[in-house]
């Protein structure tokens, strides 16, 4: 089953100084963290603050492609947590043929913002990082925590770019 999702926020984690977009449930409760590149981070803060750049940015760059080659983004899905590291998939449907893309969920996000496209992920992802979140809690703090993420995210203001 997948969940569709929305960028609850974008902040930095204080103990490895790295960007993390938050995805939240729209129909529920949870809570998926991504940790990103800073570049990654950078494009989708631009986008949620509606900073338009001088030039095309990457994203940009890639949804003026699909765009002018006829294809429309349907949605992203993050389709997969294996090894700690999250994946995702692009749809794009072109020429009425759906055309499924392999990608970083950071770079998927930052298209969806710009395609103006869902962004949904899988039921397995979300359970699998609750279960990798308690374990790695338990084996680096030697505490058995969850992680409480902020209630209330407006604004991207905790991420400087």
């Amino acid at each position: 089953m997948e969940l569709e999702v929305k960028i609850r926020g974008l902040l930095v984690d204080p103990t490895t100084n790295s960007p993390i977009v938050l995805l939240k449930e729209l129909d529920g409760e949870g809570i998926l963290p991504i940790w990103v590149g800073p570049y990654e981070a950078n494009s989708i803060a631009s986008e949620i603050e509606k900073l338009a750049p001088q030039r095309p940015m990457t994203h940009d760059l890639l949804r003026n492609v699909i765009t002018q080659m006829g294809g429309v983004v349907k949605r992203v899905v993050v389709t997969e947590l294996r090894d700690n590291t999250f994946y995702a998939v692009i749809e794009v449907l072109n020429n009425g043929e759906m055309v499924l893309i392999d990608s970083r969920p950071s770079d998927a996000i930052a298209l969806a913002l710009r395609a103006d496209c869902p962004i949904f992920i899988r039921e397995e992802v979300l359970e699998a990082s609750r279960h990798n979140d308690g374990e790695k809690a338990q084996d680096e703090d030697n505490f058995d925590e969850e992680v409480e993420w902020p209630e209330e995210i407006d604004d991207v203001s905790d991420y400087k770019m």
